[in-house]
């Protein structure tokens, strides 16, 4: 006799381990016993004890899948008085491998064991009914040594940072992490009213006086435009810097792939601090911004003045998607600096501090060579008068 829905799709494969009493899980080595981690070298799971390399297999069968904005906020809504984990606080759990003690603080789901490097992740977060599933991941490319090459070339380029900042390699901390984004699609029609300035040039005055002016002769427009916006990428996470992470962009989020934990093996990850509505404001302003100048180049003309506009979305949708970043965190002088670096593209970002030593010394160079440029100078007559 069968059972089930003879229509459902076969499970997926799996090869975690999980902790049904922690709510985590493991990713144990087939041939040695280790744990299994993410290799974006290979892009694949690899055992960093025996070299073992295992595909990925639990995103068999998968899409990365647009959802619905407004069905996913009444869905969210009508859950908010779910139990769940609320990730607020800390979480501890026991690692199944060593039986050492592993925090989990705020919205950290990935981890190593602090004892004996077991990656850990927390399933409770993945499945809770009141936050949103993620729906894809864009798995690190760039390995440790090549994310290590890009560090040193931006570090040595910042002559003005402190040398004690360059020793980041004994006082800093460098860790792959996975940041939480959501990514937005729409379509808008906005229906405008402004004006187009068209310019001309008068001669007015006369004599010593006569000289040219710029003039415009403004008239009323008014019209529609379209707009087709596809993966506006906002941050969803507290905590970094978010002038410098935007600056790590663009994302090839065409190439995100469907969300597996094995991708997050060995890495940390961290799911959302704000959750869809909350970053819906940030991607609706790049999408104004875009608007405007699309109404600018429909109303042509050498200046224009947009006095109304009114936007209809015809569709919004979006991703939660986690995306690679390797971070250097270093703390100087009692304040911490940090570096990011693009887990696909390589591109660096980040904070240095100055050091006050070096700057002095550049000026006081800079002084030196003025005074004895402008003694030359003088030298050579340049200052006397013909």
């Amino acid at each position: 006799m069968s059972t089930g829905d003879p229509g459902a799709p076969p499970p997926l494969p799996e090869r975690a381990v999980h902790q049904k009493t922690e709510d985590t899980r493991t990713y144990p080595c087939t041939n040695c016993g280790g744990q299994l981690v993410f290799d974006p070298a290979t892009q694949k799971l690899k055992c960093p004890n025996c070299g073992n390399i295992q595909d990925i297999i639990e995103d068999a069968g998968r899409v990365t899948a647009e959802q619905d904005f407004q069905a996913a906020v009444a869905k969210l809504h009508a859950q908010a008085a779910t139990d769940g984990p609320q990730l607020v606080g800390e979480k501890e759990v026991v690692c199944q491998n060593c039986g050492g003690h592993t925090t989990f603080t705020g919205t950290l789901t990935s981890t190593r064991c602090p004892y004996c490097a077991t990656p850990i992740q927390r399933d409770d977060v993945h499945d809770a009914p009141a936050r949103l599933p993620v729906d894809g991941v864009l798995p690190f490319s760039v390995d440790e040594r090549k994310a290590r090459e890009s560090l040193e070339a931006w570090i040595n380029n910042r002559w003005f940072a402190p040398s004690e900042f360059k020793k980041y390699k004994q006082t800093g901390a460098f860790t792959s992490v996975y940041a939480s984004y959501f990514t937005y699609d729409a379509e808008t029609d906005t229906w405008y009213d402004g004006r187009r300035g068209e310019e001309y040039t008068v001669t007015v005055g006369s004599g010593d006086k006569e000289h040219t002016e710029t003039r415009v002769n403004w008239y009323d427009v008014s019209g529609q435009v379209h707009n087709s916006f596809d993966d506006i990428a906002v941050l969803a996470n507290d905590g970094f810097d978010r002038n410098k992470v935007t600056a790590l962009e663009p994302w090839p989020t065409q190439q995100a792939r469907p969300f597996s934990a094995e991708y997050v093996a060995g890495h940390l990850s961290r799911t959302y601090d704000r959750d869809v509505e909350a970053c819906l404001g940030e991607a609706r302003g790049r999408m104004d911004a875009e608007i405007e100048s699309t109404i600018r180049q429909d109303i042509g003309g050498d200046r224009q003045d947009i006095n109304r506009k009114d936007t209809n979305f015809q569709s919004l949708t979006f991703k939660h998607l986690l995306l690679p970043i390797w971070l250097l965190t270093v703390v100087y002088a009692g304040r911490p600096f940090q570096v990011f670096i693009n887990g696909i593209t390589g591109e660096v970002q980040g904070q240095r501090p100055w050091s006050k030593v070096k700057l002095a010394v550049a000026i006081t160079i800079a002084v030196i060579v003025i005074v004895i440029v402008a003694i030359l100078w003088r030298g050579s007559g340049g200052g006397s008068s013909q």
